[in-house]
């Protein structure tokens, strides 16, 4: 019996509401890590060029008055109201309870509160609980919700900034490497491999469409996700996780361009490949087997 097994005592339904509340708690942190990621990138990408123009002579004095302080990052300052700057109470931060008792407004200056924060809460203790009703009391409920955490975190930059960080697909690509090198979802030589073939399948989707069109359908970070995600799932997966994020890039793209009124808009692909990748990590086995049954290419 393995510690977990141990604090839980074998409950399973105790579990699964044990980590979905978690989920719930490490949601409203990783609504932090959204935000303010791509803040400290601009802070440093700002730095960077500074000095460089600096060293040439240029001077860009009075054009960085938005960047973020130099001490600003996940855990200082703390949360506050954007528009009236007022700090967040620790009792008006309650995942998905307070935003519904604020009703979705600041306690202070009745601005609204964006309705992703209970959407990333949600999200992640759906997430969570559902790895722990699928995997149980074990380490591989703690690597699925590593994985699921991660890709949520980089969904929602994805999302509002067409930027997937190279300090979470990396991180999410090592934590891969190193979970399945300590006996995890599937042998290690597939991890590798997987890492490789998903960096080098995107790769060359990328000039093949570039050298065709003269135009980049999809970023760097995209080619970093999918080897992330070949890391824990391995390269057996991968053929499977290009579908899906078509599938799931045509519908829930597609239905936000007719939706939207900006039809020139452009749709980050990142999103769609954290929703392939998770629902591989559940099923895929399933769906592969099922497909070759139904192909009569297995019995």
């Amino acid at each position: 019996m393995n510690l977990i097994q141990m604090i839980f005592g074998g409950d399973h339904v105790y579990f699964v509401v044990a980590a979905a509340v978690f989920g719930a708690i490490l949601g409203s942190f990783l609504n932090v890590v959204i935000h303010r990621i791509p803040l400290m990138l601009k802070r440093d990408w700002i730095a960077e060029a500074t000095e460089v123009l600096t060293d040439v002579g240029l001077n860009i004095s009075g054009k960085t008055e938005n960047v973020v302080a130099a001490d600003y990052n996940l855990v200082y300052p703390r949360s506050a109201c954007p528009r009236c700057k007022t700090e967040i109470a620790a009792w008006h931060n309650i995942p998905v309870i307070s935003y519904l008792l604020l009703g979705g407004k600041c306690r202070h200056c009745k601005s609204k509160i964006s309705i992703r924060y209970p959407i990333v809460e949600v999200l992640t203790a759906f997430g969570f609980g559902f790895a722990a009703w699928q995997f149980g009391p074990n380490v591989l409920t703690f690597g699925a919700i590593i994985f699921t955490a991660l890709l949520i975190a980089m969904s929602g930059i994805d999302w509002d900034h067409k930027l997937l960080p190279d300090q979470l697909t990396y991180l999410l690509l090592w934590a891969g490497l190193a979970f399945n090198l300590s006996g995890g979802f599937i042998p290690i030589q597939d991890a590798v491999i997987g890492a490789i073939a998903g960096y080098l399948s995107l790769w060359s989707v990328y000039w093949v469409f570039k050298l065709i069109t003269g135009k980049e359908g999809m970023g760097y970070g995209d080619f970093k996700l999918l080897a992330a995600l070949g890391a824990w799932l391995g390269w057996q997966q991968l053929p499977l996780i290009i579908i899906l994020s078509a599938v799931a890039g045509l519908v829930i793209g597609g239905g936000f361009m007719l939706l939207s009124k900006n039809k020139d808009k452009q749709i980050p692909f990142g999103p769609y490949l954290a929703i392939a990748g998770w629902v591989s990590m559940f099923y895929g086995p399933s769906i592969v087997g099922g497909y070759l049954r139904m192909s009569g290419l297995t019995s």
